[in-house]
């Protein structure tokens, strides 16, 4: 455990505890992050526990403690060919392949995009952070570097820091929306309109564990997108592009299921059976690079199996 002590400052009195330790420990890089900490009661305050809303004083004493961990301890290097879109001292952009995990999880410890990356960089971030929306705080899941997940089947950019201080920052960037994303995906039937949106708050599913569902108690996360058509396919499919304006977890999956168009090859939330692979991609990623200042943005062509849908 890496041990950590300050004392409040004026500029954070009656700052929330989880935003306090947020200004103040560099790599702790969310509130989600923090209250987990809290939870776990790896923060005191004056030496007893405290609760993440807790407004802090002027000198209140806050001891904490984060689970770190040397990722090449644990995980195995493996020479597995990566589709490196861009890299330099900082961070890289992977184009990662459809069937790829991003990270090793209970059950499978190798083949990952993280034991490709042990291969390919000489150093890795070692910030272990969960998942933003996980609901249960794990820090042996370790994933080194990465600072954001795309699910299995789901292909395209995904951005991987190689220190701790850009991960935090990205992931910082992240947890604030402040990165642009773009993804497209082939979705079954006619869309009515050509362009929409879906306010819909995500949830757990009530009976299916691995699952999401809209939810409108006040346990569901606020979970917005915004589509628009770019082809389409008759009454078959149409090809759209996918706007998250915020970061769920199978966010496009269950807003396009919810709209009465699941995405193409979707196991959980629509048929397998109607594509080859899940048709959903990342195409684009835009943010302000940590230490360049400027705002970079990258992107893929669209894949060729969406557009030859027709000829299918």
């Amino acid at each position: 455990m890496a041990r950590q002590t300050f004392k409040v400052s004026e500029e954070c009195v009656h700052l929330r505890l989880d935003v306090c330790l947020v200004k103040n420990f560099p790599q702790c890089p969310s509130r989600t992050f923090a209250q987990r900490l809290i939870d776990a009661g790896q923060v005191l305050v004056n030496g007893k526990p405290q609760k993440a809303s807790y407004p802090v004083n002027l000198n209140d004493e806050i001891n904490f403690e984060c689970e770190l961990t040397k990722a090449g301890d644990a995980i195995l290097a493996e020479d597995i060919p990566l589709n490196i879109f861009y890299e330099d001292q900082w961070l890289l952009i992977v184009n990662k392949p459809i069937g790829m995990l991003v990270h090793p999880v209970h059950g499978y410890h190798g083949g990952t995009l993280v034991n490709a990356l042990m291969h390919h960089c000489q150093n890795l971030s070692q910030v272990n952070l969960p998942d933003g929306d996980d609901d249960v705080f794990d820090p042996a899941l370790i994933r080194p570097g990465i600072v954001h997940r795309l699910d299995r089947e789901t292909s395209g950019l995904l951005v991987v820091a190689k220190d701790d201080y850009t991960h935090v920052q990205l992931a910082r960037a992240f947890e604030q929306r402040q990165v642009k994303k773009k993804y497209l995906a082939l979705v079954r039937g006619a869309i009515e309109f050509d362009e929409g949106m879906v306010d819909a708050a995500l949830g757990r599913h009530p009976v299916h564990r691995d699952k999401k569902a809209i939810v409108n108690d006040d346990k569901g996360k606020s979970a917005v997108t915004i589509y628009r058509v770019i082809k389409r396919f008759g009454d078959r499919a149409t090809l759209v592009s996918l706007f998250p304006k915020s970061g769920r977890t199978h966010q496009l999956r269950v807003h396009m299921a919810h709209l009465g168009h699941p995405i193409l090859g979707d196991e959980k939330y629509g048929e397998a059976k109607s594509f080859f692979r899940m048709a959903l991609h990342a195409q684009s990623l835009g943010f302000y690079h940590v230490h360049l200042k400027d705002f970079v943005e990258f992107s893929t062509a669209v894949p060729a199996e969406f557009l030859d849908f027709s000829a299918e």
